[in-house]
């Protein structure tokens, strides 16, 4: 029975996965006691498991003076105070001199099956020195920010790279935002230099990012100069003074360039989160702790070997992008394999048959893009050679347990280790997750925290909630690369994450913590959705409706009513060839009840094609609630949607609903 003050948990997976005996010798950390020793240290002994750490993992020009400190008043985190090291130095000049110079760093698959470069260590240096040396000839200095508005191109890797190498700080705009999104995010940061494209193919729909980009430049802002990657040879008015080419300056400058050193705590890139409601926020990394949280974690929880192949799906304009293709990876001298386009086009096996191109050993990607290969059926990775994976990732939201086993057997063949990652634009690196060599998983379950990591469930009061209980998931203490602050806006920073449970970063996530003290990630606190009294996480009663043969996504929403205060409103997308009828709607209410309780049992169910996502997978829920609620003449901005039409199709699908 539910006090008010801790949220429900409905959801029961009993299912082990234990690491094989023959991957557990050849991980780094092989077993459960090897795992929590270390753990251990890294809570009673921060200084000395950080120091030690650091000084292995990164190059230093000067080591730090203080390790850590922590003004909990102000919310001010500092790491390695006092050292200075460079980003772009540790992800590629130490390569060359250790044996990795000829070694892949960067394969890259472009949108055509025919498209591939492949940058080398020694390739990659040279192209991040020459652009390096274009931004300084654009007068750009260490401070000075620098946004980013590309596909997933080669480029986008080498610019980060290159400002990191000067001390600009790099602020990417994902190439999906529309022209507006760019323009406020440039007004937040002030950028003096737009890096874009003419434009981009995904699928078969044409991306025209300089258009949009010249749209968000019109009424003024602080860009001097906006450089232009031609990547599809389409038609691209340059204004004159303002805009150049990237392939003219590139080959004017020079193949060298020294790194700036930056101080641990100088930030290193601005990323903006938005919202259903408010203004972006600038979440600020900094130097030295971004770098060793991603690199470490990167290392330890893929359990990277010297020859392994890695590719995680994101794209770079997402954290996921920035901390595990680019600047996890290189810093760990690995091959990181970037890819344009979208996993459906030309036809649906567009990740296996990469997989087996490549031969790649280390798969990360999410649980939508799971969910939506799984509901076009087995046959597409069985019918492809997936021999070579190792290790199999999952990132940016709950992975129903259905949809992990799914993964598990037909992807991995069942020997593939799943790694379950729940962590956040703000935390910058993985923070619970299994280790593959050492932890049993749990379908569902994100299991145990990182080194480092201290999390806590809490009630509304703030005190300890009960084993299974869920609650509001926190972090106690500060690791080395989380966010630290607002660009601009400290106190926007100390309100939204230390205020709430004073002393404590609040995640805005609700979570429970079970017996064996494993996290289970409920969704995110405002997809709480409050039924007689009773308060359910979204993620598990989705959760249940997958388990269902015949789905194969899943999202609900909270609808007002009369009695309840709340009822749940569940948009269903079945497999492929399943039939939608009034009787499987029925089966799948009895399936709630039976798997749930009749505590979570949906008031209507809607069948629909798919999903409003954005490019980057994610579901707006904000457009479910304005259908559901019959209120979506009201939805805002939708030019982030990978398939705007999808909304026009929900509407028409929620009206025939409420007619019958």
């Amino acid at each position: 029975m539910s006090d008010g003050k801790t949220i429900e948990s409905v959801m029961e997976e009993v299912r082990r996965f234990p690491p094989s005996k023959e991957f557990s010798e050849k991980a780094y950390i092989k077993s459960m006691e090897q795992y929590r020793e270390m753990y251990r240290q890294s809570i009673e002994d921060p200084e000395g498991f950080w120091g030690k750490i650091a000084s292995e993992e990164l190059h230093w020009f000067s080591k730090w003076t203080n390790l850590h400190s922590w003004d909990k008043e102000n919310a001010i985190i500092k790491w390695f105070e006092g050292g200075k090291l460079n980003v772009s130095y540790n992800c590629l000049d130490r390569h060359l001199e250790n044996g990795r110079k000829n070694k892949a760093a960067i394969i890259w698959q472009g949108e055509n099956e025919d498209e591939v470069k492949t940058y080398t260590y020694q390739q990659l240096h040279t192209e991040v020195c020459r652009f390096a040396n274009v931004l300084r000839s654009l007068g750009v200095k260490k401070g000075d920010r620098v946004s980013i508005y590309l596909p997933m191109i080669p480029e986008l890797a080498i610019a980060m790279l290159a400002c990191a190498r000067i001390g600009a700080i790099h602020s990417i705009v994902f190439g999906g935002f529309s022209s507006e999104s760019l323009k406020d995010r440039i007004a937040d940061c002030g950028s003096k230099i737009l890096i874009t494209a003419d434009g981009n193919h995904r699928g078969s729909k044409f991306v025209p990012l300089k258009a949009n980009a010249d749209v968000a430049l019109e009424k003024g802002t602080s860009i001097e100069k906006v450089i232009v990657v031609n990547r599809a040879g389409a038609e691209c008015p340059m204004e004159p003074g303002r805009d150049i080419w990237w392939h003219e300056e590139m080959a004017k400058a020079d193949r060298s360039c020294e790194p700036v050193w930056c101080d641990a705590e100088d930030p290193l890139f601005i990323l903006y989160t938005s919202g259903s409601t408010g203004k972006p926020k600038g979440v600020v990394h900094t130097t030295a702790g971004y770098l060793l949280g991603t690199c470490i974690t990167f290392k330890y929880v893929f359990d990277y070997h010297e020859n392994d192949t890695y590719w995680c799906t994101a794209d770079i304009g997402w954290i996921t992008g920035h901390s595990y293709i680019v600047y996890g990876p290189l810093c760990a001298g690995a091959t990181t394999l970037m890819f344009e386009g979208i996993p459906t086009y030309p036809q649906v096996d567009r990740f296996w048959n990469i997989i087996e191109k490549f031969k790649v050993n280390i798969f990360y990607t999410a649980p939508t893009a799971i969910r939506s290969l799984m509901r076009e059926g087995e046959k597409w990775p069985q019918s492809r050679d997936l021999s070579s994976l190792r290790v199999l990732g999952s990132v940016g939201e709950p992975i129903n347990p259905e949809a992990w086993m799914w993964f598990h057997k037909y992807v991995g063949n069942e020997r593939c280790p799943i790694v379950d990652t729940w962590w956040q634009t703000e935390t910058g690196s993985l923070m619970i997750t299994p280790l593959p060599g050492a932890i049993t998983t749990k379908p569902g379950s994100a299991t145990l925290p990182f080194f480092g990591v201290v999390p806590e469930v809490v009630k509304d009061d703030g005190t300890k909630a009960g084993v299974n209980e869920g609650g509001y998931l926190c972090i106690t203490r500060p690791w080395p690369a989380i966010m630290r602050t607002v660009w601009g806006q400290h106190e926007r920073f100390k309100e939204i994450y230390w205020t709430r449970f004073p002393g404590k970063y609040f995640t805005g996530d609700s979570a429970r913590c079970d017996e064996d003290g494993y996290y289970w990630i409920m969704g995110r606190v405002d997809d709480v959705i409050k039924v007689s009294g009773h308060r359910i996480g979204a993620a598990e009663v989705e959760s249940a409706l997958v388990s269902h043969h015949a789905v194969a996504e899943a999202a609900i929403v909270p609808v007002p009513h009369p009695i309840k205060g709340e009822a749940i409103y569940a948009f269903v997308t079945l497999k492929a060839g399943v039939e939608e009828t009034d009787q499987l709607r029925k089966e799948l209410i009895a399936h709630v009840r039976r798997e749930v309780g009749p505590i979570a049992t949906p008031e209507v169910i809607q069948f629909c094609p798919g999903m409003p996502k954005t490019r980057s997978g994610k579901i707006m829920r904000r457009i479910l609630r304005k259908v559901a609620t019959g209120t979506a003449e009201e939805l805002g901005d939708t030019s982030t949607l990978a398939d705007p039409g999808i909304v026009d199709v929900l509407i028409q699908g929620s009206k025939a609903l409420h007619r019958k």
